[in-house]
């Protein structure tokens, strides 16, 4: 997980999972939608995902 990913996970957390597919784009964002925090939370989870 570079740099990278990691200040766009904080600052818009659906586009770092954008390569992920369109199951960890939709639960971000919609965790997202519900609040900042659950969003950057699950975003970060889903990237450091070692199985990936």
């Amino acid at each position: 997980m570079s740099i990278w990913r990691v200040l766009l996970s904080i600052f818009c957390p659906p586009l770092a999972v954008i390569d992920r597919g369109c199951g960890s784009i939709i639960i971000v964002f919609l965790l997202w939608l519900c609040g900042w925090v659950p969003g950057v939370i699950a975003a970060l989870v889903i990237l450091n995902n070692p199985k990936r």
